[in-house]
């Protein structure tokens, strides 16, 4: 009998718990069969949360969509889902693995941030008429970008795997800190000023002192801003000061440990911050800080020639008016 983690499911082991996974993944009356095997390799990183590791892939039809890190929590009253990944079908993979675990009821849906690969799973939770809970600024950042992302996610996974995707706008938006309750169990959500977005969700679970940081944390993967560099670099100043038992990136490893996995990020970030100003200082224009700024980094990150010109364009848009 495997042994109870003490949050009304019992604590299986992986082997067991790709067993379960893919026996419901079979079943007939399932809306989806996976493509992509999103639910065979969720593995339980401390007792009762689970985490999926996305690909450092850029989305695409090949892989669905299944680019970014997605959780979830299970407390004795409910679940908790944290990021649903990029598309309606990986989403109904990621409530079958959670099915494979618990039948407790699915109470909240949480978005650490507004970007696709994080939120298009959302659909396949309609059904469980959870409250989707984000960032207050969460609503209105992808309301504004709702056409464009459902063009542009289309394009790239292709209409079969992304049927059934949609944008699902939070139901409540946390504009300061706020504890949910699972049962013997609460998550604490904490807003962010702007960084990687203006919209960022840090989201704690403190029954194990587990830190979810959407993508606040990149790690193999190049980060991307969207938001600010000044604000990012702000922003992992003070989480280098928090311990925690474990954190999930957004993009990268299952878990990691603070302070370490902060410091590529850091490193790379300020990197091309230090380079954009002197290269302003010395009045050279952007086209000639994309071939130089940050650079050193190269070698340092997968996907850095697919985001890194558009990371230095975005801090030297906003740093030449220091």
């Amino acid at each position: 009998m495997p042994r109870c983690c003490g949050c009304g499911v019992h604590a299986l082991s992986r082997r067991n718990v790709i067993r379960a996974a893919l026996a419901i993944a079979s079943a007939p009356l399932l809306r989806y069969m996976p493509a992509h095997a999103a639910s065979a390799d969720f593995s339980e990183v401390a007792p009762g949360v689970f985490v999926h590791q996305g690909r450092y892939e850029v989305q695409s039809a090949e892989n669905g969509g299944d680019i970014a890190n997605a959780s979830f929590v299970v407390g004795s009253d409910g679940v908790a889902v944290i990021d649903t990944s990029g598309s309606a079908k990986l989403g109904a993979e990621l409530r079958d693995a959670i099915r494979a675990v618990t039948d407790k009821p699915i109470k909240y849906v949480i978005n650490t941030h507004m970007h696709p690969d994080h939120v298009f799973g959302n659909a396949a939770f309609k059904e469980d008429n959870p409250e989707f809970v984000g960032h207050y600024k969460l609503a209105r950042a992808l309301g504004t970008r709702k056409e464009s992302y459902l063009t542009a996610n289309e394009e790239m996974i292709g209409k079969e795997a992304f049927a059934g995707s949609e944008i699902i706008l939070p139901t409540r938006g946390i504009k300061e800190p706020t504890k949910l309750d699972l049962g013997d169990r609460e998550l604490l959500l904490e807003p962010q000023p702007t960084a990687h977005t203006d919209n960022d969700l840090i989201v704690t679970d403190l029954k194990t002192n587990t830190l979810f940081l959407g993508d606040l944390l990149f790690s193999v993967h190049v980060p991307t801003i969207d938001g600010s560099i000044k604000g990012w670099l702000a922003v992992l100043d003070e989480m280098g000061k928090r311990k925690a038992a474990r954190v999930v990136p957004g993009h990268g490893p299952k878990t990691m440990e603070l302070p370490g996995a902060l410091e590529p990020e850091h490193r790379y970030l300020a990197a091309i911050a230090g380079d954009v100003r002197r290269q302003i200082a010395e009045g050279k224009t952007l086209a000639e800080a994309t071939k130089s700024a940050g650079f050193s980094e190269k070698d340092a990150w997968k996907l850095f020639d697919q985001y890194h010109v558009r990371n230095v364009t975005a801090a030297f848009a906003e740093l030449e008016w220091e």
